[in-house]
């Protein structure tokens, strides 16, 4: 068994946050949805309504852990995967493999991460997939990550094509940095001291709102 590779904090740990998987309309719809019903209520709160407002709040916290809450980012040579109702942090050296697709999905060691903070859109990803088997044809894909000192968002490109380019340099970056290769024991080791974290804050308040609107519903219906 591989030891444990030690944290090496030497060097400029990166920080990055990248923009989050569009979703804006749907939460600027749902946004109007939610103002609408709680104004709808306050202006008329009749008697067993109760659960009107119970409802707009499960939608809006839907809304935020489902659309705004998923985000893919780098905080001190950790890729942070942050999903509905939970955070997972990957060592960037431990990233084997990273491919966006409708969604990221990061493997490490004999494990799979995926995370909705960043991805393509259908067309995208089939136009992708197109492209990647292209350069698989032609040879231009190794065993190795692309090689791309600094990639930069250029005018027209996908911004997906960009995080994942990304994400790969600087999973190189830390892999050179610790001295160890992908897919090696060194690299599982890191592996192994990947962090999942539930997003409590998110999961109370999702559970409690869902219990007020169920009571909400069931004092509506006996007062009625």
């Amino acid at each position: 068994m591989a030891e444990a590779v030690p944290e090496d904090l030497s060097g400029d740990a990166p920080v990055e946050k990248f923009a989050p998987n569009g979703g804006r309309v749907v939460t600027g719809l749902g946004a109007v949805v939610v103002v609408a019903m709680i104004l709808a209520w306050a202006t008329d709160p009749t008697r067993g309504t109760f659960w009107v407002p119970c409802l707009a709040l499960v939608i809006a916290l839907l809304l935020w852990t489902s659309t705004l809450r998923p985000r893919v980012m780098v905080e001190g040579w950790s890729l942070v995967l942050r999903n509905m109702l939970s955070t997972v942090r990957i060592p960037l050296a431990a990233v084997d493999e990273v491919a966006v697709r409708q969604v990221m999905a990061v493997r490490a060691g004999d494990k799979r991460y995926v995370c909705a903070g960043v991805g393509r859109s259908l067309r995208q990803a089939l136009k992708g997939s197109a492209a990647m088997r292209a350069r698989q044809q032609a040879g231009g894909l190794t065993g190795e990550f692309a090689s791309d000192p600094e990639p930069e968002l250029k005018p027209g490109m996908i911004y997906a094509d960009y995080v994942e380019l990304r994400i790969r340099e600087l999973a190189k970056k830390d892999q050179a940095r610790r001295g160890v290769t992908r897919y090696s024991p060194e690299a599982e080791a890191l592996a192994a001291q990947v962090r999942r974290e539930p997003a409590w804050p998110e999961i109370v308040a999702l559970g409690a709102s869902v219990v007020l609107f169920v009571v909400a519903i069931v004092v509506s219906t006996t007062s009625g």
